[in-house]
């Protein structure tokens, strides 16, 4: 640590001091005045002169205190002075002695203390270049290493109010209300650490868990419950500073108001952290320039991400202390998803700060596991990882979704070429972009390495484009519409190319393709632009999309660049990983029914090495195979981890897509258990871990434990015998309900609800035009009507028909009961089954055609029950029953102003597509729009509630 003496101040050899104790002071004596204490001699003690009074040699007992501290006149710590050099845990316990010095004083002597008459609550040790300090207000006191001294206000904030360290044990309940189990188990996790006084802790979460949304409700809780007064949210770059204000700002507290609020949330863009902010968002970059002092911090070097950089090299940075930026700025910070060099090169920013640590990380490398496994309480090496959750839970779980992959191949991205001698070739300026021509001696050879970087064949990132264009109907079978893609590129000069031949190969303009790097003029714009706006289909990018940016509609990402790091690779995979509601991604990818997976289409070979995958390879083993034949092979006893781990994938894909009433039927048959649930049963049961936890389990049941860390030929095989039972075990449980041949039949048949096959090779002729059998149509319809007969008592939407239909009121609800109970086998018949039996059979008495709704159940039980003469939608026959009643009202000398007919139109229409209005329904869309259900109570002037009971009565009825 450097400082600097001021000789004006430094002690006066007439003090009577060793060169010893000088040299300590003139190391120590500025570290107290930066930090805003005056340090005085005994002899000319003025403890009103400031608000924080360093004393040298105070005198306690038959000690001297090298400094004893004074706040507002009162004493409130020590600062015991250690020679240069000296290691100081073996001297912790002197600081002690002077706290009894203290108590021993007499009453008369004894200065005036914080908190207790006879003890002091604070006590430093230094050397000037190492110090640590001491609580004893802390529930359990030890000392923790700190950069320098605390300012005298803080140490009077410590003794009058509760710490970080003492608010933790004090923490209310967590409300679990909208937070995932990930999410719950991170932020317990957290606060166990920080209860235990651990001062780094990492979360290991996957890309699209959820990591900021922990950490925003883990802040909330340490700022309005354990006493936290400003916490740091470290990014990686600039444009991931305002994504995380806004998930700051808009958060939905448990006390139903939002965390801005609240609190207030600063995202630093300039050298002033605002007094009043309780979060502060910013990167390692500008924190450092701040504690350089400097004032002129170029933001472009915000733009950059770490992971874009090889600084493994550079040496750590210093770092001095800046009265400006105390210690105490913060008392907790989150690092955020930042590079390994955050904890090397940077390693000093972070440990400034007298805060506790929290990592958010999806990819943490062995010098992150490393940085947080420094634990003071024991000296452990173990990582402190208090949470994980992986991209397979995440998948299991509905929160990402899996992946696929795509491998292009090309002669010249492959093996490189030759140009040949005497030819006339361009070369381009990497700066300017300035082309000049030349004449090739002899012939230039580059092999595939030098590809985009060295040299641009113009031909092989055409062929590129053009091989991923043609392909895409089969990554993407039934679409028209190019998907959201993101493409990395090596440079910005290798993106400007991407950009140019994106747009000719797919004969589309500016909108449709655009680059989007740190050189781009307003980068957030652009992101904000692919992500809302249907035109733009392709980013092409070199960092500004690589590593934290959300963008869920990206369903494809095209690799024209090679990725050294595993890690960073995994954090470009992630801009595919998030799930996003199908309304919202067919409002920008129309034609889009739900985003099941993302397509990875390597064009240059990152996915060809093992070690691409060696932190989360696709679910999806086996892509080719349809899942009529895997269900097949898994029924057959074949349970290899490629198959057990691909069916899971199909599983947790489909379950994306099920209807309620699917749902529910997968259910019934597997006693309450859903396709998510076999899913992660089934990756569950090939996971080492779970198969060795189980495995103990069953040797030591067996009397024959297993040791923890088998080293013999012998050992090795008794945990693999029972590690092989295990998996068994596990297996066998997993695949249980996927074993019955009825719920293998439904999943496929649920699987040809939820896909269309699209033809576009078949050419179509004309084979008859005729009245073809009705014989299929009759069996439909007398397998419908027996099942009338036979459960009329036992379904409330039949039972009504049966009983007084004028005067009953069915409920959605008792109808998606009745459609659930026939859609499964041996029945498996829908609303648009029957409605089409019933149309080949009686076409007169029949209107309407088409997909039909689940509410038109009502009019098929009608016309089934012969109290409706023609089989004809609900939402006609409400219409219907609308029209009369408003006939009805008119007669009797009521009339409606304009606004009410258009609140009434729109609770008929609720009425025809749900069996009744309700009040919470105005919460929804359209009555939202038009003002909700207090602009409804405005508009009918406090008489809503009778019309609403009216129009449900009169319209809805059986």
């Amino acid at each position: 640590m450097l400082v600097t003496v001021d000789p004006n101040t430094a002690p006066d050899p007439a003090d009577g001091l060793t060169p010893e104790q000088r040299a300590r002071y003139q190391r120590i004596d500025p570290l107290l005045r930066a930090a805003g204490w005056d340090v005085q001699n005994l002899r000319k003690i003025s403890l009103r002169k400031s608000v924080g009074v360093a004393v040298r040699e105070y005198p306690l007992g038959k000690d001297a205190v090298d400094y004893l501290l004074f706040v507002d006149g009162k004493a409130i710590g020590t600062i015991e002075a250690k020679a240069q050099g000296l290691t100081l845990s073996g001297v912790e316990t002197q600081s002690r002695r002077y706290t009894d010095g203290f108590s021993a004083l007499p009453d008369a002597k004894r200065p005036k203390s914080w908190l207790w008459p006879e003890r002091l609550p604070f006590h430093y040790i230094t050397t000037g270049d190492e110090t640590l300090f001491e609580s004893l207000r802390d529930p359990r006191p030890r000392t923790r290493e700190v950069f320098g001294f605390h300012r005298p206000e803080w140490l009077r904030h410590l003794a009058e109010k509760s710490s970080l360290r003492q608010g933790i044990h004090n923490m209310p309940p967590l409300i679990k209300d909208d937070l995932r189990k990930s999410q719950i188990d991170a932020i317990g996790g957290l606060e166990a650490s920080v209860r235990d006084d651990r001062p780094r802790a990492l979360v290991e979460m996957t890309m699209g868990g959820g990591k900021t949304i922990a950490a925003v409700a883990h802040a909330y809780r340490l700022l309005s419950h354990a006493g936290a007064q400003r916490i740091l949210f470290l990014v990686d770059r600039r444009g991931l500073a305002q994504q995380a204000v806004d998930e700051f700002t808009n958060w939905q507290t448990p006390e139903g108001r939002k965390f801005g609020e609240l609190f207030v949330v600063q995202r630093l863009t300039g050298p002033v952290i605002n007094e009043a902010s309780n979060v502060v968002v910013t990167t390692i970059q500008r924190l450092y320039a701040m504690l350089q002092g400097n004032e002129d911090f170029d933001e472009t070097r915000e733009d950059v991400s770490a992971w874009e950089l090889d600084d493994s090299a550079s040496p750590q940075l210093e770092v001095a202390y800046q009265s400006k930026v105390p210690i105490e700025t913060f008392d907790y910070i989150f690092i955020d998803e930042c590079h390994r060099s955050i904890y090397g090169r940077w390693g000093q920013v972070l440990d400034y700060f007298d805060a506790f640590q929290t990592g958010l990380s999806a990819t943490p490398a062995k010098q992150t596991y490393g940085y947080f496994s420094t634990n003071v309480i024991d000296g452990s090496t173990k990582p402190n990882v208090v949470s994980r959750y992986t991209h397979d839970e995440s998948v299991l779980d509905g929160v990402n979704v899996d992946f696929k992959v795509f491998r292009i191949k090309t002669q010249i991205g492959e093996t490189g070429s030759t140009i040949s001698g005497g030819e006339w070739i361009k070369l381009r300026d990497k700066r300017t972009r300035k082309l000049r021509a030349e004449q090739l001696d002899e012939d230039f050879e580059y092999d595939a390495a030098k590809v985009n970087t060295a040299v641009v064949a113009e031909d092989q990132l055409r062929t590129v484009v053009r091989a991923f264009k043609d392909n895409l109907p089969t990554m993407f079978p039934g679409r028209e519409t190019v998907p959201k893609t993101v493409v990395f590129c090596r440079d910005d000069t290798h993106a400007e190319d991407v950009v140019k031949v994106i747009r000719e190969e797919f004969a589309e303009g500016s909108d449709f393709a655009r680059k989007i790097t740190y050189l781009t003029g307003n980068s957030q714009q652009a992101i904000q632009d692919f992500r809302t706006d249907p035109r733009f289909r392709i980013a092409v990018s070199v960092d500004q999309i690589s590593t934290g940016t959300d963008i869920k509609a990206v369903e494809c990402l095209l690799f024209l660049r090679n990725v050294k790091s595993r890690l960073l690779f995994e954090q470009m995979k992630g801009r595919g990983v998030r799930t996003i509601q199908p309304a919202d991604l067919r409002a920008v990818t129309g034609d889009a029914t739900a985003k099941t997976h993302f397509v990875l289409v390597d064009a240059v070979g990152v996915t060809d090495s093992e070690q691409a995958w060696v932190a989360a390879p696709p679910l999806d083993r086996e892509p080719s195979i349809p899942l009529t034949e895997l269900l097949g092979t898994l029924a057959q006893g074949v349970d290899h981890d490629d198959l057990l781990t691909t069916v899971a994938s199909r599983l947790s894909a489909l379950a994306g897509r099920l209807t309620g009433d699917e749902e529910a039927a997968i259910k019934q048959m597997t006693g309450g258990e859903g396709l998510r649930d076999i899913a992660r049963s089934l990756v569950q049961a090939v996971s080492p871990e779970r198969q060795l936890d189980l495995a103990h389990d069953l040797a030591q049941a067996a009397g024959e434990p297993l040791p923890a860390e088998p080293t013999t030929d012998e050992e090795q095989a008794l945990v693999a015998r029972y590690v092989e039972k295990a998996r068994e075990q596990l297996v066998h449980a997993a695949t249980e309900h996927l074993a019955d041949g009825e719920v293998r039949e439904t999943i496929l048949a649920i699987q040809r609800n939820a896909e269309q096959v699209i033809d576009r090779q078949s050419v179509d002729a004309v084979l008859g035009a005729e009245f073809v059998d009705d014989g299929k149509a009759k069996s439909v319809v007398e397998s419908w009507e027996k099942f009338v007969e036979e459960h009329h008592d036992e379904y409330v939407a039949l039972a009504a028909h049966y009983g007084q239909p004028q005067k009953r009121r069915l409920s959605y609800d008792d109808i998606k009961a009745l459609s659930l109970a026939i859609s499964v086998p041996p029945h498996n018949l829908t609303p648009t089954r029957l409605w089409e039996a019933y149309a080949a059979l009686e076409k007169t008495r029949v209107r309407g055609s088409g997909e039909r709704k689940l509410v038109d159940l009502v009019s098929i039980i009608r016309f089934t029950t012969e109290q409706a003469d023609e089989l004809e939608p609900l939402a006609d026959l409400v219409r219907l029953r609308y029209d009369l009643w408003l006939e009805e009202q008119s007669s009797a000398g009521r009339s409606f102003t304009p606004e009410q007919r258009r609140w009434l139109d729109m609770v008929a229409d609720q009425i025809a597509t749900s069996l009744s209005i309700e009040k919470q329904d105005f919460d929804e869309f359209p009555f939202r729009d038009r003002g909700g259900l207090i602009a409804a109570h405005r508009a009918f002037a406090g008489g809503l509630d009778d019309v609403l009971a009216e129009l449900n009565e009169k319209l809805a009825r059986a």
